[in-house]
């Protein structure tokens, strides 16, 4: 069996990812709480990415597939945003990355798979993501350069989500007047969830999709290619 080792997938995106994969893996996730993963067969390490070290965790000797989940959802007109909004963001979605990946990139397996996270608004330019559209568009462009000096031992992939139902998203979602403006704002008609994303994880993950790496995969209702409404 593989090992996959899942940073902060203890609900949500990871969650899903974790339960998709936990039958036919060994699958780690290194996170801050466990309970959401009490069904799931699963090795849970406690972490806390802006905190600890993955270094002094247990975690597996040689890694067959990573995925990197934390994040943020920061959404203000720039004029209310401070230079300390755009250093939280850089850190928990790009510089925490880059210490988790520094630390365990030795641990790759030949023919392994890494999978990050971005947002559609870093191709489509969306008012009030300015700092989170930085922080996102940093780690786009950190995965193509890894992925190229890293191949073909490994494959480095994004996935650049539209709106996704989490708790993550809740403030955006907190009723159905806000779920219907969300939902009408993609050509599919709907806002994502959690499997949607999953699915496109687990899919770069196998090996048997192994011709795929320095991309930017657009999971997102068509929002980033579409106009259904001209």
């Amino acid at each position: 069996m593989k090992n996959i080792l899942l940073i902060g997938g203890s609900h949500g995106v990871g969650r899903e990812i974790a339960s998709q994969l936990s039958s036919t893996n060994n699958v780690y996730v290194a996170s801050r709480t466990a309970k959401e993963l009490s069904d799931l067969n699963v090795n849970h390490i406690p972490f806390d990415v802006m905190l600890d070290d993955i270094e002094d965790k247990n975690i597996p000797d040689e890694i067959h597939g990573f995925v990197f989940c934390p994040g943020s959802i920061n959404l203000k007109p720039f004029k209310m945003l401070d230079i300390q909004d755009f250093e939280e963001d850089m850190e928990i979605n790009f510089f925490c990355l880059v210490k988790v990946v520094k630390t365990i990139i030795g641990n790759m397996a030949e023919g392994s798979s890494m999978v990050f996270f971005s947002t559609v608004a870093v191709g489509s330019g969306m008012a009030y993501h300015t700092s989170i559209s930085a922080a996102k568009a940093a780690i786009e462009g950190f995965a193509k350069a890894l992925a190229a000096e890293y191949a073909p031992k490994l494959r480095v992939n994004v996935i650049a989500p539209s709106l996704v139902d989490t708790s993550l998203a809740s403030r955006l979602l907190s009723n159905d007047k806000k779920k219907e403006q969300m939902s009408e704002r993609h050509p599919l008609k709907r806002v994502g969830n959690v499997k949607d994303i999953a699915n496109m994880a687990t899919f770069l993950l196998n090996s048997e999709n192994s011709w795929i790496t320095g991309q930017i995969i657009g999971v997102d209702g068509g929002m980033s290619t579409l106009n259904s409404n001209s």
